[in-house]
Formats: C-alpha cells, sequence, structure tokens
C-alpha cells in the first residue's frame, strides 16, 4: 500500500469540482481512497476515516489545497497523480488563467455583482460563510439562491427579513433546486417551458413533479426552492410568501403548484390562507399523513389545465409480486423522497426508523443502525459535512447496500436515482454492479433480496432516463418512476395483505 499526503501552498479550486476530482480518482484502478480539497479543519478531519495519518497535513491552513491519496502500489499512486494533473489543469485551461490583460476577478460577491449586473447570486460556501455571502448580496439588489447547508436558523430569518426590505427572495438555505428564466441551478433536470411555477420547500419534491409533468408533456415557468425549514415554526413560510407573491405577478404562470414537506401546523394555515388570495390558481400539495402524496399532486395538476392522467412509467422485475419475509430497507439521496416513501410505507408495516423519522420514537441512533424497517437520507446535513452530496457521491449508500445484502434480515431494498444537471453523470454505472453484488450475496444465504428503484428524471436529462430504468432492470430492480409507486411496492413486497389489496 502507498500513501501521499501533498499541501500544495496558495492554490484554490471551487469546492464543486474538487468533490468531483476526488470522485474520479477514487474510481481509477488501485485507488483506495481519495481527498482532494482546501485544508479547512472539517477536511483535515476526514483523514483519519481515509486511513491516513493526520499528522503528515500538519501545519495545513484553509488556503493550502490538501491531497491525500491512497493506493495499492506505486505504479496505481503515479497514474493517479498524473490523472491529478491533468484534471487540475483542464480546470485552469477553462478559466482562462490571468494572463497579460485579463481582469482582476472580483474580490467580494457584491464587486461581482456590481460588474455583471446579475438578478441573481448562487452561493454555495461552507455554512460557516454563507451569510456574509448571502447578506452582501441581498444589500448590493439582488436575489439568493443559497445553496449551502449547516446555516442556522437564525441567520436564515435575518436573511429572509433582510430580502423583505429589499424587495428580493432568498431560496434557501439548503436550497438545491431551482429553476429561473429556464435555467436550471443547482440539482435541477432538464424541463421544458410551461404554465407551471413551482414553489417548493422540497428540492427532489420539486423534482418529482418537474418529472411527472415532463412524462406528461407539461412544461415549467419556474421552480422557486425556499429551502427545507421555510415551512417550520421558526421561519413561518418567510421565504414560500414572497415566493407566491412573485408568481402571482408572472404573465407566464397559469397555475402555481406549493410543495413542501410535514409543515408546521400553524405555518400550513398561513401559507393555505395566502393562496386563498391569489389571483392565479394554485394547487397545494403538503406531504403528511392523510395528504395526497407527490404522484396524485400531479394528477390534480394535468387535470386543472384540463389534460388526462395516466400512470407513471414503470419496469418491473421478474417475480416483483412475491412477497418476502424480513424487513424494508432505504437508501435515499432525497430528504421529501424519504419522507414520502416512510408515510406511505408505515400505513402498512408500521413504525419506519430513521434519521428524520415521522414520529421522534422512531429516531435511529448515530451509528443508523437499528432492527426493523429502516429509511435513511444520506442528504441530511448531517452525513454532508466534508463530502458531497448523495447524489454526486454514491459512496455512502453503495457501502450500506453490501451491509443490507448481507443482513439475514433485510428483505427489501428500496433506493432513489435523482438524474438531472448536478447529480451523477451516469449513476448506472455506479449502482448496476452494487446491486448485482447484492443480489449475489443475498443468495449466496439463499436469500430473495428485492430490489425498488424510484427513478426521478426526464427524457432530456444527459444520464439518459430510459437507458438507466433499462440497466436498473436488467440488474433486477423493479423501477417506478414514481416514487410513492416505488414505496407501494417495496412496502407490499414485506407486507402479504398490502400485496392481496394491491392485485386485487
Amino acid at each position: 500500500m502507498t500513501t501521499t499526503v501533498e499541501l500544495r501552498h496558495g492554490v484554490y479550486r471551487d469546492s464543486v469540482k474538487l468533490m468531483q476530482i476526488s470522485r474520479s480518482l477514487s474510481a481509477s484502478p488501485g485507488v483506495q481512497a481519495a481527498l482532494v480539497a482546501m485544508a479547512t479543519p472539517l477536511n483535515l478531519d476526514l483523514l483519519p476515516r481515509l486511513g491516513i495519518d493526520p499528522s503528515a497535513a500538519d501545519g495545513a491552513t484553509p488556503n493550502d489545497l490538501l491531497v491525500a491519496l491512497r493506493s495499492d502500489d506505486d505504479a496505481s499512486m503515479m497514474s493517479a497523480l498524473a490523472m491529478l494533473s491533468g484534471l487540475l489543469a483542464a480546470r485552469d485551461a477553462q478559466s482562462g488563467g490571468d494572463g497579460f490583460g485579463a481582469p482582476v476577478a472580483p474580490r467580494t460577491t457584491a464587486s461581482a455583482l456590481k460588474r455583471s449586473g446579475a438578478g441573481l447570486a448562487v452561493i454555495s460556501v461552507p455554512g460557516r460563510n454563507a451569510f456574509v455571502e448571502a447578506m452582501d448580496a441581498l444589500r448590493s439588489g439582488a436575489s439568493v439562491m443559497l445553496f449551502s447547508d449547516n446555516v442556522t436558523v437564525e441567520e436564515e430569518i435575518a436573511l429572509k427579513d433582510e430580502a423583505t426590505r429589499y424587495g428580493s427572495l432568498v431560496m434557501g438555505p439548503d436550497c438545491g433546486t431551482a429553476v429561473v428564466g429556464g435555467v436550471g441551478l443547482g440539482f435541477a433536470n432538464v424541463v421544458r417551458p410551461g404554465p407551471v411555477g413551482l414553489v417548493a420547500a422540497s428540492g427532489t419534491g420539486a423534482q418529482q413533479i418537474c418529472s411527472l409533468l415532463d412524462a406528461a408533456g407539461v412544461g415549467v415557468s419556474a421552480v422557486l426552492g425556499t429551502g427545507g425549514r421555510d415551512l417550520s415554526h421558526a421561519v413561518a413560510a418567510r421565504s414560500m410568501l414572497r415566493a407566491l407573491e412573485m408568481l402571482d405577478q408572472h404573465p407566464q404562470t397559469e397555475l402555481v403548484v406549493v410543495l413542501s414537506k410535514p409543515p408546521a401546523a400553524d405555518v400550513a394555515t398561513l401559507v393555505r390562507d395566502a393562496v386563498g388570495h391569489m389571483r392565479t390558481p394554485t394547487i397545494v400539495g403538503f406531504l403528511g399523513r392523510g395528504e395526497p402524496d407527490l404522484t396524485v399532486v400531479n394528477a390534480r395538476i394535468l387535470s386543472a389545465l384540463g389534460l388526462p392522467s395516466t400512470p407513471p412509467r414503470e419496469w418491473l422485475a421478474p417475480g416483483e409480486r412475491r412477497p418476502r419475509h424480513g424487513m424494508l430497507r432505504g437508501l435515499f439521496s432525497g430528504g421529501t423522497l424519504c419522507d414520502e416513501a416512510m408515510i406511505i410505507a408505515s400505513q402498512s408495516l408500521g413504525p419506519i426508523h430513521s434519521n428524520i423519522p415521522l414520529e421522534p420514537a422512531w429516531a435511529l441512533g448515530d451509528d443508523l443502525h437499528s432492527e426493523g424497517h429502516v429509511m435513511i437520507d444520506f442528504g441530511d446535513d448531517r452525513l454532508t459535512q466534508g463530502r458531497a452530496h448523495p447524489m454526486i457521491d454514491w459512496t455512502l449508500r453503495l457501502d450500506r447496500l453490501a451491509e443490507e445484502a448481507a443482513d439475514p434480515e433485510c428483505a427489501v431494498v428500496l433506493l432513489d436515482v435523482v438524474l438531472g444537471y448536478g447529480s451523477h453523470e451516469a449513476p448506472a454505472s455506479a449502482l448496476v454492479p452494487a446491486l448485482r453484488d447484492a443480489r449475489a450475496r443475498a443468495r449466496a444465504d439463499r436469500r430473495d433480496l428485492a430490489i425498488v428503484v424510484s427513478l426521478t428524471g426526464t427524457s432530456g436529462d444527459p444520464q439518459g432516463l430510459e437507458a438507466t430504468a433499462l440497466a436498473l432492470q436488467e440488474a433486477g430492480a423493479s423501477v417506478h418512476l414514481s416514487n410513492a409507486a416505488a414505496a407501494r411496492t417495496a412496502a407490499a413486497l414485506v407486507d402479504a395483505s398490502a400485496l392481496v389489496e394491491r392485485t386485487a
């Protein structure tokens, strides 16, 4: 085994680019672990997890580029370092460098906005730095999409109150999805222009609706994310109420759709009251027990537009209707998709343990392991510190898939695959071998492991919706464009009574 740790002083790269580089190096033959990141304390804390002695980075500062690699041998290490040089050089070539006569780069968010004249700033920096940059943008007259997570509730409220003073909008923090002026921001699918405007305290919820609408030939005018906490009691829908005002005045929006994970009861009432005063027809889709799932919300949207609704597509694996004895395990990258799946599955299976539980008593411990039915949101803030979002980096979920395949209690695995801009460029290439290994591992124990996939994507997404679905089906998974249908299928496979109801 060979280990290399380098500190490249004064070299800076964007964190998302560095995460992509780290992922590419990790996939290189012979590389066991790879971390290319700015040498912040948070990133330095990752070294022991990679099996690398942190003392090798003594003296590092956040202004240094940290390169930490562990490989099988010297040859694979040299190959990985050569690949790293190429990836960094490609980034330099794209940026154009700072050659003679090149303008000096703006040093603040405000100066960048002044120079460009842009009305929207997309901010993706560590949470502890995000507040200052977002406030700088707001006071420059711009709206903000705040992709950063780990921003405090107090900071969120302050930013949204400042936006109100300036007549702007704060999307976020932890806003993963938006479509503004026809441009997808963050994790966004390729959607056609159309009459539906979405306001969503839910990134993957918005993506699910966009995908189901696209399958029906319907496009969107805008997708305005608010951040997952916006409909909490503390934040009180500050961004959602402003976004509703904006879409109510937007001439290209003929129908507004409100989406959210389970909101605080008082805030849900506040939003419904605001909807009642809008001129534009509006449909409210709040997840929760007794509320319609996202697929039903989509059908209501189509009905409001005077269009027929047909069941979303599915690619079923052989033997899908045969129930298994054991437990359901859900491995999600989308918090809303995880919430929806838990709400549906718990109706027939009972308690679903989770790191984002429906009930406090159903909470998982810090090790995320528990007996019984389990669903995990790997996109939760606590699991994304210092690493790429699970839509980009499948490592944690693939590791957990292997664990579940070896667990004699696990009968069904339910997971989501989200396509579009920002997500893994070829999720099937990462997932298909893991699915085959998982099913083979279970067969070795004389178990028939069922795998159900919720696939969110549009026909225009760069990963290829049809090709991805067929590849996953070929690997033995049942694939559903409807997350609700995927959850019902998975629950039925571990509950004979639910299976009988579904097929009656």
